[in-house]
């Protein structure tokens, strides 16, 4: 037998069911997130700390493996963690719509990003010649672009500072 009871349940049921798929037909689903920087410099120098810290620790574990203290394949999951951290900061960097006066300064601080990852990706690339046993002028090639990655990233640093409004 039918209850009242359980009519009344699985109307409710029904209505619930009903009203979150109209919500989300609704409810636009194209929304654009965006990260809301008031403190543009103080974000900046966040950011810069986060990057001298990185910078700091992948140099020690790129050392390490150029003296032989950790295999390639450890160096190669260091590259991938910190790889991810510095994507993560150039997302930040996308989303963060500064005021005019400081998209410069924003711009050339996330080539300098850019460019450190790609200098974290040639190691990686470094490691796995030394894993295969590769030639010397193979490495000789690899360690120059990772030289010129890394100045590289550190001329955007510094014209990101001189862009910075008074």
């Amino acid at each position: 037998m039918v209850s009242k009871k359980g009519i009344l349940v699985t109307v409710t049921i029904l209505a619930g069911i009903t009203g979150a798929s109209f919500l989300l037909w609704v409810i636009p689903q194209d929304y654009e997130a965006t990260f809301v920087v008031s403190d543009y410099e103080g974000y900046l120098d966040g950011v810069q700390n986060i990057h001298e810290v990185l910078e700091e620790s992948i140099d020690i574990e790129y050392q390490n493996l150029r003296n032989g203290k950790i295999t390639p394949q450890k160096y190669i999951a260091i590259t991938e963690v910190t790889s991810s951290q510095v994507t993560a900061q150039i997302s930040e960097f996308v989303t963060s719509k500064p005021s005019e006066d400081w998209q410069a300064s924003y711009i050339n601080y996330m080539d300098a990003m850019k460019k450190f990852n790609s200098y974290i990706l040639e190691t990686k690339v470094l490691a796995n010649l030394i894993e295969n046993g590769s030639t010397e002028d193979e490495m000789n090639k690899t360690l120059k672009k990772i030289e010129l990655l890394k100045m590289e990233s550190k001329e955007f640093v510094k014209i990101s500072h001189q862009s910075r409004p008074d």
